[in-house]
């Protein structure tokens, strides 16, 4: 990265080189009304990415003038220093950084832990910008950030197949002792309709074609899980000599079999158990078609 340039900015904020902090940091006052109001740093990490720091002095906060600098330090980057990607640790607990960040294109790509992300070993919410990315204020530039940074909820789409007697179609998996019904968690950009009939190909080699929605169920965070959204789709009443022709994928799923309501509770978790129930309750026409952890709200 080059040497810092004559200062540059607008006529509310400008940034004046400081110094470098070694050889591959640069430093830049933020002046404002004439007067040095925080300081900007840039590190160059190699390969065309540098590392964004900033720090205003108490007094020039909640103004804009954080956002206005930064700003500026990031087109200078791409348009003059040859960086190809500016990022920030930022604190999340910190949300005026965060919108500093975020009002110049930045986007939220995950959390940085360890022993050097932060002190009380939260993490450090890392942002970045490429220098291609779409500019800050245009419709795809917004759109992109608030993409990276709205909350997501993992999806979880299932369904329920019952034979003549209604039994119940559970699985039991290799990576815990709890049986649930077939399915699994929707990918980025699918469908969940979808997604529950390709659960059942894939893992039981059974083509079952998703009916209605049943049931939406609401998982809460659990045993290191964040919540989820558990659509159950119905996957029709079928004879049990359908698993005749089941192939197990082995790496997921153990065995199957349908199951009586006491198999059921003995067998699933006590969410499973209630998720169940409550579909197959909407299955007959009655019920709720919402639930949190199965149960009725």
């Amino acid at each position: 990265m080059p040497a810092a340039a004559a200062g540059f900015g607008d006529e509310t904020v400008s940034l004046v080189p400081a110094g470098a902090g070694d050889a591959q940091t640069l430093r830049y006052a933020v002046v404002a009304g004439g007067q040095r109001v925080g300081t900007l740093g840039l590190q160059d990490h190699g390969g065309g990415v540098a590392e964004l720091w900033w720090e205003l002095d108490e007094g020039a906060r909640g103004q804009g003038l954080a956002t206005r600098a930064v700003g500026h330090l990031i087109d200078h980057a791409f348009a003059e220093l040859g960086i190809e990607r500016v990022e920030a640790r930022v604190n999340p607990s910190q949300r005026a950084s965060v919108m500093v960040g975020l009002r110049n294109g930045m986007r939220k790509e995950g959390v940085v832990r360890g022993p050097h992300a932060q002190a009380d070993d939260t993490g450090h919410l890392l942002l970045a910008r490429l220098s291609d990315d779409p500019g800050a204020r245009t419709p795809e530039g917004f759109r992109a950030m608030l993409n990276s940074s709205l909350p997501r909820k993992r999806g979880i789409a299932q369904l329920l197949v019952r034979d003549p007697d209604e039994r119940v179609l559970l699985c039991r998996l290799t990576y815990k002792k709890d049986w649930d019904l077939p399915g699994g968690v929707v990918e980025v950009g699918e469908s969940p309709h979808l997604a529950a009939g390709r659960e059942a190909l894939e893992e039981l080699s059974l083509d079952l074609p998703p009916g209605e929605l049943l049931l939406t169920d609401w998982l809460p965070p659990w045993g290191g899980w964040d919540d989820a959204l558990c659509l159950v789709f119905d996957g029709g009443v079928h004879e049990p000599s359908l698993l005749e022709g089941a192939r197990y994928q082995a790496r997921e799923i153990r065995d199957a079999a349908f199951c009586t309501p006491e198999e059921v509770r003995e067998r699933a978790a006590d969410f499973t158990a209630r998720r169940v129930e409550a579909a197959l309750a909407r299955a007959r026409g009655e019920g709720v078609p919402y639930t949190e952890s199965g149960r009725p709200v």
